[in-house]
C-alpha cells in the first residue's frame, strides 16, 4: 500500500507531461536546403562584344537551368513538397519547400536530399524513423522530375 501512492503521482505527472508536449514551431529552411556546389570557372567561358563573361548560364556551358516544384503530397505527419534545379537533365539541388515540423523529418531531409543528388533519381532509400516523410518526399521528387521532362 505504500507503494501505491508514489507510483499514481508518477504516474499522473508522466501523463500530464506528455500531455501539455508541443513541439517547437522553428522550422527554418537553411537546415533543410542542399547547395549545389557552384561549377568551376573554365578558362575557356564565352565572353559577349563587351570583352565580359555572359550572364546567361545556357551560353557558357551550353545546358539550361530549370526550377519545378514537385506536388504537394498530403502525409500523416504533415505536407511535403519538394523543388528541384535542373541543370539540363542532371539534378543540380533539391529544396524542401514544404516540410512536417517533426525531428525525424528535420534529422532526414539532408539525407534525403544527398542520395537524390547521388542517384540522380526518386529511386532512393527510406531514411530509418521517417519512413512517412521518406515516401511524401520520394513521391514530390518523382511529380517534380516528371513535370521538368514536360
Amino acid at each position: 500500500m505504500k507503494r501505491v501512492l508514489p507510483v499514481v503521482a508518477l504516474s499522473a505527472l508522466g501523463l500530464i507531461t506528455v500531455w501539455r508536449y508541443e513541439p517547437s514551431a522553428d522550422t527554418s529552411s537553411a537546415a533543410t536546403e542542399a547547395v549545389a556546389p557552384s561549377p568551376a570557372p573554365s578558362s575557356s567561358s564565352s565572353s559577349s562584344s563587351s570583352g565580359f563573361p555572359s550572364a546567361d548560364p545556357s551560353a557558357s556551358s551550353g545546358t539550361a537551368t530549370k526550377v519545378v516544384a514537385g506536388s504537394t503530397v498530403a502525409t500523416e505527419k504533415g505536407d511535403v513538397q519538394v523543388e528541384v534545379t535542373f541543370e539540363g537533365d542532371k539534378i543540380a539541388s533539391v529544396r524542401m519547400l514544404v516540410q512536417p515540423n517533426h525531428p525525424q523529418t528535420t534529422a532526414a531531409v539532408p539525407v534525403l536530399i544527398e542520395e537524390t543528388l547521388a542517384a540522380q533519381s526518386a529511386d532512393i532509400d527510406t531514411v530509418s524513423g521517417a519512413t512517412i516523410t521518406s515516401d511524401g518526399y520520394r513521391e514530390s521528387l518523382q511529380a517534380a522530375i516528371d513535370s521538368k521532362g514536360a
